[in-house]
């Protein structure tokens, strides 16, 4: 393996190269939209491209499955290797963009991803972009897509900018004013971890602040987050960007200072290299005002050019230049969306129908809005997709050739009106009822998609700016599922969502046999869905996230206190816990044991997992930590370790996790980290340690004490 170009090696070529330029021509470069600079050779760069799950937004690529989804699979080597292929598509595009000329938005190799926010609350239409509510998974999964984004080599593959720093997880619709306030705790415990382990561990390029202040203080000109957290405390070296159009907001919304000229002389000042907006030329007011120096400009743009140089702009032997058009969109790609997805699925409840037997069903019913709807298998910040299976397709090219699919669409997602607004409402439910009528055995496909949940301005539901209003399903859909019901069919209900969702109560009519959350799963999430429903794969995702049955309990939405919030301090009875899904088949934990270094706090705990079923499955064996004298601790077991493993019918592997201090550590009331007790329990299983976990799943998990004392 190469080693990577070190920031001080970059920042040095960087210096060089800016130390030619003018005030006038580095003020221009503060913006995302870089103009050329004829006189030195520097073409014009675009910084603002987006990677989510797929390289968005700039044509025909591989969409994978939603963040949310890839966060289900707990797999955080699966995660790098997408990651790694998303990023040879953002390379071969580039390649083939720049030698015709195009140096557009979209078509850079900075991207503006992961978005490592905590998914704190249900009604939060972006948290399908993050990787949950967990700040330990985050951390992982977030660590796996930076190492796999910027790969290995000398130059940077890409650049990834881990947004949105820092405490931003709604509502949308107040975003540009709504000031987050959180105590030091929380801060610590939950908001930041993902964030510090991106930049101390991942060496991510770059950070993007978040529209909301933080404690009274805009988060693009926030001096203890940019400056002594960030760039003191964690040593950040790469450059900090804002959210489009966010220093704006700092006068316009947040009325924190007078003007432009006063934002960016604080913004520079806090640590922001980077204006994703239109208020950089406020640099000259602000130099004649002195609320700037003109060092401190250049040194913003250095911290720009460094991450250029990183990414081999200036160089002739950068071997990703070499990736060939033909990268983009390859079969293999492909198939390693679907793989991705039949892994992320999450099997919440089955009582017994599910894997369906083809040689035995004559009819299916495959019916509701998402049935044939691309939108759900695409979430949001999506690249076009050169095919697209969507549910009912999959299940069409899998039947044998003698099985009748009835398609209806039912209902429309939100909408009274599923297709003729000249009609009566509901004017396809009767055809989706008779439909299951004529069936075996009804496949209904409902839930969101991103035209309900996602950002501000992106998403379809103005009236909520893109967050939710509760955890309902919209529309028309609970009507026709209870009809559905009324059929005496046996029902398999397909969630797309994500985020947490209820069918109030109908998850326990005797008639709705399975229920199976398949997020936005991609180009071919149809084919996957297929496989899965017929028994080719095993269901094996796990929720990254709670599933509530109401709001009931939840604090305010605008409260950012954790109080109550995940699985970690909810006192509630969830709907699904965090960590739950079910698999084909049955597993048992046995045979915990444990060696302990007392002195330094590391602690190795091991545990046998064995098949007891039938069914070849992965499993994703989770290992939670209980403190057990801390008044400081989280309320329940927080997460740890994860690990995925591939089991044969009645194969046992050993499972082992490895703890660091780290994992023993509280946060007290100022944010300071310490290891205040030497007792704990840790719990290795195949969901959380609580009983309705191991009710739902069926699956006991093994404790074991961790003593330091």
């Amino acid at each position: 393996m190469t080693e990577q170009m070190s920031h001080a090696d970059a920042r040095q070529q960087a210096s060089t190269i800016v130390a030619q330029m003018t005030l006038d021509e580095k003020i221009n470069q503060i913006s995302w939209k870089q103009p050329a600079i004829e006189r030195l050779g520097i073409p014009e760069y675009n910084y603002w491209n987006e990677a989510l799950h797929g390289i968005a937004r700039a044509g025909v690529a591989t969409v994978f499955p939603q963040a949310i989804g890839l966060a289900a699979m707990f797999d955080d080597t699966l995660m790098q290797e997408v990651a790694d292929v998303i990023a040879t598509e953002g390379r071969a595009k580039n390649n083939a963009f720049t030698a015709y000329g195009d140096r557009d938005i979209y078509k850079g190799l900075t991207f503006w991803s992961p978005n490592i926010n905590i998914f704190r609350d249900p009604r939060w239409g972006r948290g399908h972009e993050t990787y949950g509510e967990d700040p330990f998974l985050t951390s992982q999964l977030g660590k796996a897509f930076i190492r796999g984004l910027q790969g290995q080599a000398k130059y940077l593959k890409l650049a990834a900018t881990a947004k949105h720093f820092a405490v931003h997880s709604g509502p949308e619709g107040i975003r540009h004013e709504f000031d987050a306030v959180v105590n030091d705790k929380d801060l610590y415990e939950t908001y930041l971890p993902a964030f510090k382990a991106a930049v101390t561990e991942a060496d991510v390029e770059g950070i993007m602040t978040a529209y909301n202040a933080v404690n009274g203080v805009p988060m693009s000109v926030n001096e203890r987050l940019l400056n002594e957290i960030l760039h003191q405390d964690w040593q950040f070296e790469g450059h900090v960007v804002s959210d489009y159009a966010a220093p704006e907001d700092v006068h316009e919304n947040h009325h924190y200072t007078q003007n432009a000229a006063e934002t960016m002389g604080l913004a520079i000042k806090a640590g922001l290299d980077l204006v994703a907006g239109g208020i950089e030329q406020s640099l000259h007011e602000a130099l004649e005002q002195d609320l700037v120096t003109e060092a401190e400009i250049t040194q913003a743009v250095v911290s720009l050019y460094a991450t250029r140089v990183r990414l081999g702009m200036f160089a002739d032997d950068d071997e990703y230049q070499q990736i060939p058009f033909e990268a983009n969109d390859a079969p293999e790609h492909t198939d390693l969306a679907q793989k991705t997805a039949e892994k992320s699925f999450v099997l919440l409840k089955n009582d017994g129908i599910l894997p369906l037997q083809k040689d035995a069903l004559k009819s299916i019913a495959v019916v509701g809005p998402n049935a044939d709807s691309v939108r759900a298998l695409i979430g949001n910040y999506f690249g076009t997709p050169s095919e697209k299976t969507t549910i009912l397709h999959g299940i069409q090219k899998a039947v044998n050739a003698d099985t009748r699919v009835y398609y209806s669409i039912g209902c429309g997602l939100f909408q009274p009106h599923a297709e003729s607004w000249l009609a009566k409402e509901d004017e396809r439910e009767s055809e989706t009822v008779i439909s299951a009528q004529h069936s075996d055995v009804v496949v209904a496909v409902m839930g969101l998609d991103s035209t309900i949940e996602g950002e501000q301005g992106d998403a379809g539901n103005s009236q909520g700016a893109g967050d939710k209003e509760n955890l309902d399903l919209p529309g028309r859909q609970k009507q026709l599922l209870e009809k559905l019901l009324a059929t005496g069919k046996p029902v398999i209900v397909v969630l797309t969502t994500g985020s947490s969702i209820t069918l109030n109560g109908l998850e326990n009519h005797p008639n709705l046999k399975a229920v199976i959350n398949v997020w936005y799963p991609g180009v071919r999430g149809g084919d996957a869905f297929a496989r899965v429903l017929f028994g080719e794969v095993s269901p094996s995702g796990k929720l990254p996230i709670t599933f509530y049955k109401d709001l009931a309990g939840l604090p305010e939405f605008t409260d950012y206190s954790m109080t109550n919030r995940t699985y970690r301090y909810y006192t509630g009875t969830p709907l699904y816990p965090f960590g739950y899904g079910l698999t084909y088949t049955k597993v048992k934990l046995n045979d915990p044991t444990v060696t302990v270094d007392a002195k330094n706090h590391l602690a190795t705990v091991t545990a046998n997992i064995t098949n007891i079923g039938n069914v070849d499955s992965d499993e994703v064996v989770q290992l939670y930590l209980k403190n057990l004298k801390s008044k400081q601790a989280t309320t329940n077991p927080a997460l740890k370790g994860f690990k995925r493993v591939t089991l044969q019918a009645g194969a046992t592997k050993t499972v082992d996790f490895e703890l660091t201090a780290t994992d023993f550590e509280v946060f007290d009331k100022h944010g300071q980290a310490q290891i205040d007790s030497g007792s704990f329990t840790a719990y290795v299983g195949v969901s959380q340690p609580d009983e309705h976990s191991v009710e739902l799943s069926q699956t006991k998990p093994v404790s074991i004490e961790i003593n330091f004392e």
